[in-house]
């Protein structure tokens, strides 16, 4: 039995519970303890446990899953088809998240530390601007980020989008992104483990 460690109203969480439900993994989950400090040296969630294995990062633990459950049905074999999907998820962890931390923390957490209205001004654009990227890659593909079927790089990237979308503050009309996230809504995974960890 896998164990999956941290809340899911973190969003990096959510992506591991998220990949378990779509390749039919059984799990446990459990809250962040003082105990597991000694599993992940950064002291972040998620942490996965498989038995005598223990991973953390979780874009590493989701490739992983998908190895573990001998599928490709959400990262595929073919390298350029892989690359393809593993390029969107890097983006989402390197670009995209990236974008929307100040005017996460501002908008959402209400964190002190993050309250300069120029700073929350320019980091709300940004996220605009990178949410924009997609609008041009689903009006491309006509349906999921890396192309015709849906794979490992929308449950991250469709986590960060319903962050976006969830977050008070002015967006432009994206269409594409509109659709897609109607598409993922259909999803049990999503429904489950998308709307901030709240089934």
């Amino acid at each position: 039995m896998l164990t999956i460690i941290g809340k899911p109203t973190s969003i990096n969480v959510r992506k591991v519970l998220w990949t378990c439900v779509e390749l039919g993994l059984p799990f446990t989950r459990e809250d962040w303890r003082e105990e597991h400090a000694a599993l992940n040296p950064n002291r972040m969630v998620p942490v996965l446990v498989d038995g005598d294995f223990t991973l953390w990062e979780s874009n590493a633990i989701c490739r992983y899953l998908c190895a573990r459950a001998g599928s490709d049905a959400l990262l595929p074999r073919d390298a350029r088809a892989r690359a393809r999907v593993e390029q969107w998820m890097d983006w989402q962890a390197t670009e995209l998240n990236n974008a929307w931390r100040y005017p996460f923390m501002a908008l959402v957490r209400a964190s002190p530390a993050h309250t300069d209205p120029a700073q929350i001004e320019a980091g709300s654009a940004g996220w605009n601007r990178h949410v924009g990227i997609l609008e041009a890659q689903l009006a491309a593909t006509g349906a999921y980020v890396a192309g015709e079927r849906f794979t490992l790089a929308d449950v991250v990237i469709g986590l960060s989008l319903n962050r976006w979308s969830m977050t008070p503050m002015a967006r432009p009309d994206y269409p594409h992104v509109a659709a897609y996230l109607a598409r993922l809504v259909e999803r049990p995974g999503y429904r489950a483990w998308c709307a901030n960890g709240v089934p």
